[in-house]
């Protein structure tokens, strides 16, 4: 299988926390739906990469904390999906991942994403 070398996330925000980034594009990636996480953190102790975190960060401290891959260093390793207790992280082809994770994730809501690639009920959220 050939290797695909990583391209960049496509989100014109992207989110900085100098982590040495991924080395090649992984054939899933693991989204979170924001609808069944509790923040329970199982999936933050068991990602080989770190690139589980804890959303809303401390910018946000009166919110309650939720967790949410960093796609842009998702290996697809599954081993989030396999631990999650909530059964809220799903595995999804690398392409429809990052198509599908600005409707799922809190950062939809957090990091001004554009409303043309938002869930309908996240932007009637920053709109009401």
């Amino acid at each position: 299988m050939p290797v695909r070398a990583a391209e960049p996330f496509p989100h014109a925000r992207r989110v900085s926390t100098g982590k040495v980034p991924r080395r090649e594009v992984p054939d899933e990636v693991a989204v979170v739906d924001q609808v069944g996480c509790t923040g329970c953190e199982v999936c933050v102790a068991v990602c080989p990469v770190d690139c589980v975190e804890i959303l809303p960060g401390p910018e946000h401290p009166g919110l309650h904390a939720l967790v949410e891959v960093e796609l842009e260093r998702c290996i697809g390793c599954r081993l989030c999906a396999v631990d999650c207790p909530w059964e809220t992280i799903e595995m999804w082809p690398y392409e429809a991942g990052i198509a599908a994770a600005p409707g799922r994730t809190l950062r939809s809501l957090l990091y001004d994403y554009p409303a043309a690639v938002m869930h309908p009920a996240s932007e009637a959220r920053l709109v009401g």
